[in-house]
């Protein structure tokens, strides 16, 4: 069975918006949240200074990749761990010297690792309680809602299956914003006191604020925690993205790091196509999510395997399915192409006319079969099988 999840979005579908650790946490300093002091670096020696201009007790060394389990992953210069503590600011220099320029891999990235271009050198903060705290729109109370719990640190799922009494929810009025008396009772069932419990209410209403700026969908931290020096800091956050306010976010949409994408999936993405590579030779072309996952699901129950998942989308112009052809006949593991087209949301006329000029014009050597099924005047049951 292949369920894959891909942003369903209407007129102009895209590929999330990607950004690094260091990133998210520039965001959240610029909106007055509390994080870690941290400074970024590309070079060994870059890191070096970077610690020494700290000037902390502990210093974390950070790997920046787009995947998680980099604590456990491994580069291929030997080190281990793309994560390390230190209080020997001179070794940061030595540890980054094995990261940069290196692969790391961890259970999140390819077999072959992700190179490491920049690392994050940050001040090592002593957490004494963990907390999760997150606001996301919910359509259910047609606007934000924070959401928190005293228990952080940990997977959120969990914690509402086994002590669903342990997660609170306030519902955010959008023309009024997060009140004073929400924060403050936000922050005390999170289990902040006294001072605490101020500092927190105050950070939960900068993290709304910066949700509001940056047109988010969610922002989530975890841990959103307190230090025995009496600090309230947001550890780690994830922050998601409306892709539809892109036009109005240019700031923040500019600094995607498409390093690590796949070329192939970058490329689709110009022709506004949703291309994710599998393992198989059977390319897939077909339109809508829900048809494509049930297509790689016929070629998987008939012993095949489907080398891709591409959704043309509606709206979808004779250039497009041109440039889809060229994406999968590119593809050497592709040893056949099948297209399945419902014509209810497309029309079936303009897949045609670019797959024959993709045939003429590519120079088409494998095996291709073609459904099309329309109901519009115009639009023709179409079933053919062309190539060698």
């Amino acid at each position: 069975m292949y369920c894959l999840i891909v942003q369903s979005t209407w007129l102009s579908p895209r590929r999330w918006l990607n950004l690094q650790e260091y990133q998210s946490k520039k965001l959240m300093q610029d909106s007055g949240v509390a994080v870690q002091r941290f400074f970024v670096a590309d070079t060994a020696s870059e890191a070096l200074e970077a610690a020494k201009r700290l000037n902390a007790r502990e210093i974390v060394l950070k790997a920046q990749i787009l995947a998680g389990g980099r604590g456990k992953g491994v580069f291929d210069s030997g080190l281990k761990g793309g994560v390390h503590l230190t209080k020997d600011p001179a070794v940061v220099g030595d540890l980054a010297n094995k990261m940069l320029g290196f692969n790391l891999t961890t259970k999140q990235t390819p077999q072959e690792g992700v190179k490491v271009k920049t690392v994050m050198v940050a001040e090592a903060l002593d957490i004494s309680r963990e907390t999760y705290f997150a606001i996301l729109m919910d359509r259910s109370c047609n606007g934000p809602v924070m959401v928190g719990s005293p228990q952080g640190g940990m997977d959120i799922e969990e914690v509402a299956d086994k002590s669903p009494e342990l997660i609170f929810k306030e519902v955010i009025d959008i023309f009024q914003g997060v009140q004073d008396e929400q924060a403050l009772r936000m922050a005390a069932n999170l289990g902040f006191k006294g001072p605490l419990q101020t500092q927190a209410a105050d950070q939960i209403k900068r993290l709304y604020d910066l949700f509001l700026k940056v047109d988010a969908t969610q922002v989530e931290v975890n841990p959103f925690g307190e230090t025995p020096q009496g600090q309230v800091v947001c550890f780690d956050a994830k922050i998601n993205f409306d892709d539809n306010a892109e036009f109005r976010q240019k700031a923040v949409f500019a600094m995607d790091d498409m390093s690590e994408s796949d070329p192939t999936e970058m490329q689709a993405a110009k022709w506004d196509l949703k291309y994710i590579g599998l393992d198989g030779n059977i390319a897939c072309f077909v339109n809508g999510a829900g048809l494509a996952m049930a297509t790689c699901d016929i070629i998987d129950l008939h012993g095949g395997k489907p080398a891709n998942f591409l959704d043309l989308g509606g709206g979808v112009k004779e250039r497009q399915v041109y440039e889809a052809f060229k994406l999968l006949t590119a593809d050497p593991k592709v040893e056949a192409i099948l297209v399945n087209i419902f014509g209810g949301i497309v029309n079936c006329a303009i897949i045609a006319n670019g797959i024959t000029k993709a045939c003429r014009e590519l120079e088409l050597k494998v095996p291709l079969v073609v459904r099309l099924e329309g109901e519009a005047p115009l639009w023709k049951f179409i079933t053919f099988a062309t190539g060698v």
